[in-house]
């Protein structure tokens, strides 16, 4: 027996190999030692291992101390998934109300040009006038004047509005010929429509008769130049004034005043970069639009009913192309094809313009 103690628990298995170790641990020789429920260490907890500060005590045997994750993570941003879009653009919508105020008063300084040009003639003694009150009844300076106005208004706008619209002056009015020739044979037939109509309302309402538009056909050498002037200069003009301005500038109003009542956006424009239009401006405007353009023929005919009737009719079927096709060049060839439809009728009614007193 000798003299040195029996060996300590545990001293044994570390004179072992790890290999004899491993064994004699799943043998059960080794007794297991349960863990005491204060270091249970549960799954959401953080075990850091203490350091006993005594002499002797391996770091093995150090019990882990239980600390709680009570710090909440750090809250995300506010602005962390913001995504800045920025506004839409202002819809820049041409013509505007503002653009057909600048027609009229290029319209006025035309009509100023245009007696300046009546007043060299009729100084020249053009066509045997050597006075105003001659060139009143002469049919050269009647038509002439009138044609002039219109030339010059509309060399006044081409100069003027591509400088304020950073656009040609029939871009910006939406002249687009090609869509017009497309549908050539449909916007024929919208203008045999308003032929049609205009029959049916000649029957029904007839106007008076020698009315002033008649008087001036009967003088020398009218009918042809009413002729001409009629199916070219008229109806382009006309329709830049009636359908190229107050109708776009109506139907943008409208619109600004409902957008701005009930506090809407603007419709986006078409990829043309063309603005959209509601359904009710359209109507509305339409309808405002041609009761002036019935009216500004209203001496002609005396202002009679009938006629005052047809013109608004037309002038609304002329909205609908324009606005329809998107094209001011098919209402104008809408509105020159109808005046050739009437001067073919009176044409064949009065022998070739021969015997007028027939109309």
């Amino acid at each position: 027996m000798s003299g040195f103690p029996d060996s300590l628990p545990g001293e044994a298995e570390r004179e072992l190999g790890p290999r004899e170790a491993d064994e004699a641990l799943a043998a059960g020789s080794v007794p297991q030692i349960p863990a005491p429920p204060s270091v249970i260490v549960p799954p959401e907890a953080e075990l850091i291992p203490t350091h006993s500060t005594e002499e002797g005590n391996s770091s093995e045997f150090a019990a882990p101390m239980v600390v709680q994750n009570d710090i909440p993570p750090p809250e995300e941003s506010p602005f962390a998934r913001y995504e800045f879009i920025p506004p839409r653009p202002a819809v820049r919508r041409i013509p505007n109300f503002g653009h057909f105020v600048v027609f009229i008063l290029l319209a006025v300084g035309g009509y100023f040009s245009s007696g300046l040009v009546v007043l060299a003639a009729v100084h020249q003694h053009m066509f045997g006038v050597a006075t105003f009150k001659q060139a009143e009844e002469e049919i050269h300076y009647r038509l002439g004047s009138q044609a002039a106005w219109y030339l010059i208004t509309l060399v006044f706008c081409v100069w003027i509005f591509p400088l304020l619209w950073q656009r040609s002056f029939f871009d910006g009015l939406e002249w687009r010929a090609s869509a017009a020739l497309r549908q050539r044979w449909r916007l024929f037939g919208a203008a045999l429509a308003c032929f049609g109509v205009a029959i049916i309302d000649e029957i029904l309402l007839p106007g008076p008769t020698n009315t002033p538009i008649d008087q001036t056909f009967r003088l020398p050498g009218a009918v042809w130049l009413l002729f001409f002037f009629g199916v070219t200069l008229a109806p382009l003009i006309e329709e830049i004034a009636y359908r190229g301005f107050l109708l776009p500038a109506l139907c943008t109003a409208y619109d600004w005043v409902v957008e701005r009542i009930t506090g809407s956006l603007a419709p986006r424009v078409d990829t043309n970069g063309r603005p959209r239009w509601s359904m009710p401006a359209m109507l509305v405007a339409s309808v405002v639009s041609s009761i002036p353009f019935a009216l500004m023929h209203g001496d002609q005919t005396a202002y009679s009913l009938g006629p005052f009737l047809l013109l608004v009719c037309v002038s609304l079927v002329l909205s609908w192309v324009r606005l329809g096709t998107r094209s001011l060049a098919a209402s104008v060839l809408v509105h020159s094809s109808y005046n050739l439809l009437l001067f073919s009728l009176m044409f064949l009614g009065t022998g070739g313009f021969k015997h007028l007193d027939k109309m």
